[in-house]
């Protein structure tokens, strides 16, 4: 879709051309790709080179961006931010900031909290408390520079979680 409208999603680019979804009304930079069978809500933005299809919803204020990848049933809602090459499908649910981080082999790393409190790391398939990531790329990697650096990124990941976690505890 090409338009004369233009919105500025306040990532550093400035205004793009852009339009509003006619199935929520969020707004969508028309280099992304948003199926008309998603629902982007009114204050959810999808720019970048991001891609929303099936029955995808972005609601609330998340923000979709990047190469990333929204598809299938998956819901991203509240202040969600999905960027990069991220994934997100199936029955996924994401619904506060996920943080990312990408290995020298482009491995994307990211952890986030599941409703039982349990803290997680997922790489590829890869689907891991901390421990047992740790135990995992110690065992099949050992002291090879992508099994150093994959122990480094989940350590800096759950580094990085547990200052989100202050910061939503009001401690700054």
């Amino acid at each position: 879709m090409t338009s004369e409208t233009k919105y500025d999603f306040q990532d550093g680019s400035g205004p793009v051309a852009a339009h509003q979804h006619p199935n929520g009304g969020g707004w969508v930079a028309d280099t992304a790709a948003v199926a008309d069978t998603a629902i982007v809500g009114i204050y959810a933005k999808v720019y970048g080179n991001a891609q929303v299809y099936g029955n995808a919803w972005v609601c609330d204020n998340a923000l979709v961006s990047g190469d990333a990848r929204v598809f299938g049933s998956a819901k991203v809602s509240g202040n969600a931010k999905v960027y990069g090459n991220a994934k997100v499908y199936g029955n996924a649910v994401v619904t506060t900031t996920i943080l990312i981080a990408n290995r020298s082999d482009g491995y994307t790393f990211s952890i986030f909290d599941e409703d039982d409190g349990t803290t997680r790391i997922t790489a590829g398939c890869r689907f891991f408390t901390i421990p047992e990531a740790i135990e995992h790329w110690t065992k099949t990697r050992g002291d090879t520079k992508l099994g150093l650096e994959s122990i480094a990124i989940v350590k800096y990941l759950e580094y990085m979680h547990s200052l989100e976690d202050m910061k939503e505890d009001g401690i700054h």
